[in-house]
């Protein structure tokens, strides 16, 4: 007889709606993948039975018309009034239960009618970036941030359940899914992106991949601590530079590689007087509280096929808002690209991301169909940061940051574009490698701003004394390292001060920046 051994590789807890369970993963001898094991709270059949009965009492007090349903700024309402008409009502049947055990059988009780059940977990886990149904056959799998693809051991138990889960979803952003619209792309109130699709377009069964909205965004504080390591002091200065005079920027990278995440964490390097358009599938972008900001989103057509907001319907829509700066959540089509580029031509500057795996690939991409942007509009591209992801590893990096630099042929040749490495990761080191000066950047910078070459380089060097204060201060909120970006803008001597006196930043932030800090424990 084979032993089975198991080593539990990390324990912690999860709370959802007042329904605390434990977590664990642990590896076992005869998986080929860790597990995550859930310890949801159960209920005996006799209890079930009166929590069935429950359930009708609640349908029928609360009467909740189907548009307060698709109205956003109702959500929290309505599920608010789920729990405590669930608390209630659980009371009257179990009057000798104590508050903690009815709490948890309202919390129970408003996953199962108004949640995605025992999937509400999964969602409060922050250590977790995506789950996935792939079918009723077998379970549920989700990517933990440090140990990557686990298969759990929770299981839908119907086909028809998972569908259900997914016109839940679909009603709530006033979409549908169905035999004729087996795709759904939508999104949960929190923010989490949902696809969705139905069999047999996917021929093992149904599907559902939400991949969640970060609750606490990163901020260039977590991409340049060396715990994570996403990029440099140096690396980041020079982007933050070109952030603050407005050169234009792609971020590339493969899937998950987090070019969104590192496109969020750039935000507050813009100066706090200047207005801002973002333009999204699904809204993943979370900007400074305090920024001139218009968020906007696509929308699908209805079933009679009318009504679709494009990508493209809001990129035209965009420049006739007087924006400073454009944010564009991913190029897919030429017709995107090319309003994209023409807003860089016409003053706008202009932030998007790509799917491409080096700055070369990027170049090529834009360069040939089926996006085919002439070279003489790829002129106004200044920067391209690719991002990677090891799959083994989960590690992401900044693997090339690289310009872009026009090169004038012969006579009647017209243009061509030198794609130019700055920096590149070393994966054997695990360190960023400087490849060689700036070119155009610091040479644009210069004409815009009168600066010589020393004084750009003391400017960068500031930037990242700057970033180190970050670090050691602890600075990991949006609105805190936002704050303190403005206030440098404003009086640099003021901040340049503080750094170097090593004060505290809390004489820079807000009163409600701070009580939000000491809410999530980040400072004392």
């Amino acid at each position: 007889m084979i032993e089975i051994s198991e080593d539990i590789k990390k324990e912690y807890v999860v709370e959802a709606d007042n329904v605390e369970t434990d977590v664990k993963v642990v590896e076992r001898s005869e998986d080929h993948v860790p597990r995550y094991l859930v310890d949801y709270p159960e209920f005996e059949e006799a209890t079930q039975t009166i929590l069935d009965d429950i359930k009708e009492e609640i349908t029928q007090e609360l009467d909740i018309e189907e548009r307060e349903i698709l109205d956003p700024k109702s959500m929290d309402k309505i599920k608010q009034e789920f729990l405590e008409t669930s608390k209630r009502v659980a009371s009257d049947f179990f009057p000798k239960l104590s508050e903690d055990k009815i709490k948890v059988i309202s919390g129970r009780l408003t996953h199962q009618m108004y949640g995605l059940g025992r999937l509400e977990i999964l969602l409060r886990d922050d250590d977790l970036e995506e789950l996935v149904v792939n079918s009723s056959d077998e379970p549920v799998w989700v990517y933990h941030k440090e140990f990557g693809w686990l298969k759990t051991d929770i299981t839908l138990e119907s086909e028809k359940k998972i569908y259900n889960y997914s016109s839940v979803i679909g009603r709530r952003v006033g979409k549908q899914i169905t035999n004729l619209q087996p795709l759904l792309d939508a999104h949960l109130p929190s923010g989490d992106r949902v696809n969705a699709t139905l069999f047999p377009i996917s021929t093992q069964g149904n599907t559902i991949t939400i991949r969640k909205f970060a609750r606490n965004p990163w901020t260039i504080t977590h991409f340049i601590d060396p715990e994570l390591g996403t990029l440099s002091k140096e690396l980041a200065a020079l982007i933050w530079l070109s952030m603050q005079y407005e050169m234009n920027m792609l971020i590339a990278g493969g899937t998950a590689s987090g070019k969104t995440a590192l496109l969020n964490t750039l935000t507050p390097f813009i100066p706090p007087n200047q207005r801002i358009v973002t333009i999204e599938d699904t809204r993943e972008l979370n900007l400074p509280q305090y920024l001139h900001w218009v968020p906007m989103t696509t929308r699908e057509s209805n079933p009679e096929g009318k009504g679709e907001v494009s990508m493209l319907d809001l990129m035209v829509n965009s420049l006739r808002m007087r924006p400073d700066r454009i944010m564009v959540g991913e190029i897919r089509e030429k017709k995107q690209a090319e309003v994209l580029f023409e807003a860089m031509l016409t003053g706008h500057s202009v932030y998007a991301t790509l799917h491409a795996n080096t700055a070369q690939e990027v170049k090529r991409r834009m360069a040939n169909p089926p996006i085919n942007i002439p070279k003489t509009m790829l002129e106004s591209l200044h920067l391209t940061s690719v991002q990677y992801r090891d799959r083994r590893t989960g590690i992401r990096r900044t693997r090339e940051l690289a310009e872009i630099v026009p090169r004038t042929k012969r006579k009647g040749e017209g243009v061509d574009l030198n794609v130019r490495t700055l920096y590149r990761w070393k994966p054997d080191t695990d360190t960023f490698e400087k490849i060689r000066e700036s070119e155009r950047l610091i040479g644009e910078i210069k004409d815009h701003t009168s600066m010589s070459e020393s004084e750009i380089q003391e400017n960068l060097r500031e930037k990242q004394e700057v970033l180190q204060w970050f670090l050691d201060n602890d600075l990991k909120t949006t609105n805190s390292v936002g704050k303190v970006v403005a206030e440098y803008y404003n009086d640099k001597g003021k901040v340049l001060d503080l750094v170097r006196d090593n004060a505290s930043p809390d004489k820079l932030l807000a009163d409600e920046v701070i009580k939000e800090l000491k809410k999530r424990g980040l400072r004392d």
